[in-house]
């Protein structure tokens, strides 16, 4: 076989946000069960883990102290601070997946991608939405968290949602497995665009002529 046909393409970057309570790590969950070359990029983050959250898995639960030294190494493609932690996407794993050709989930926030954008790294950007405002105040207050940490909680996420119109696409999740075909419609279809099928293209056309 003709080497550029052989030759593995640089995986796929899927950035993915959504506010909190619109079913992403679900959807996520189901995509990574579906298709085998998709990988979840594992942020690092200063806050502790959750109930049921594994460290390496999850998270990379690291010190605030330590976050501070690999932000001033470079060591991170790009981070930010929420609620008062830190949370942060490892250049080198995530490059390393990607020249490996898997293809990458990596779950952030809009500020997280928008400053994945000044790289000019090749991928597309999904915001995953709930299926209304009332769901999501509804799945917010099971929570059991004061009025006021509620409302600050609803506010921060309006403001994440008015970032989902620049996003390649939108998600609305009413039902989880529709939700999972609809991200499953836009990975296939963006794996077979020409401009990354150009190689094997050449390729075809020149095992033709030979």
């Amino acid at each position: 076989m003709n080497d550029a046909a052989s030759k593995k393409q640089p995986g796929l970057l899927m950035v993915v946000s959504a506010p909190s309570g619109a079913g992403k790590t679900s959807i996520c969950r189901e995509i990574l069960r579906l298709f085998p070359n998709v990988r979840f990029s594992v942020s690092c983050t200063t806050r502790p883990p959750r109930p049921g959250e594994v460290n390496g898995k999850d998270y990379d639960f690291i010190s605030a102290g330590e976050f501070r030294e690999r932000i001033a190494r470079g060591e991170f493609v790009e981070w930010v601070e929420n609620y008062g932690q830190l949370y942060g996407t490892p250049k080198e794993t995530m490059n390393a997946f990607l020249k490996q050709g898997y293809d990458l989930i990596l779950d952030i926030e809009p500020r997280g991608a928008k400053a994945l954008r000044e790289h000019d790294l090749r991928g597309i950007s999904i915001f995953i939405l709930p299926p209304s405002f009332s769901h999501l105040k509804s799945r917010m207050s099971l929570r059991g968290e004061s009025a006021a940490v509620m409302e600050r909680r609803l506010k921060s996420s309006l403001d994440e949602i008015r970032e989902a119109l620049w996003y390649d696409y939108i998600i609305f999740n009413e039902k989880l497995e529709e939700a999972v075909d609809r991200f499953r419609a836009i990975y296939i279809a963006e794996k077979s665009r020409r401009d990354l099928l150009t190689e094997r293209i050449e390729a075809f056309f020149n095992a033709a002529l030979s």
